[in-house]
């Protein structure tokens, strides 16, 4: 019962407005990051053996990059030796 006596004496307060309009949901701000990606990099869909897959996620650990970042890498390293 305490917390009705509690309520009766405390009015509650408005929340505060969102400074900034509504916000978007997470589907809204994926698609707006996809479409800025789009304009200075392409996707790609490649199927590898769960070996070497478990060798690239472990390379990206070793120098801290992401996955793109070290497909990246190796591309410039392999064009560079030719």
């Amino acid at each position: 019962m305490p917390k009705d006596a509690n309520a009766e004496t405390f009015p509650s307060k408005p929340k505060r407005a969102y400074r900034r309009g509504e916000p978007l949901s997470v589907g809204e701000r994926k698609l707006r990051s996809v479409s800025r990606k789009k304009e200075t990099h392409k996707a790609i869909s490649v199927f590898i053996r769960n070996a070497q897959k478990d060798k690239l996620d472990k390379l990206c650990d070793e120098h801290g990059v992401t996955l793109a970042e070290m497909i990246e890498i190796l591309i410039d390293r392999a064009s560079t030796q030719q």
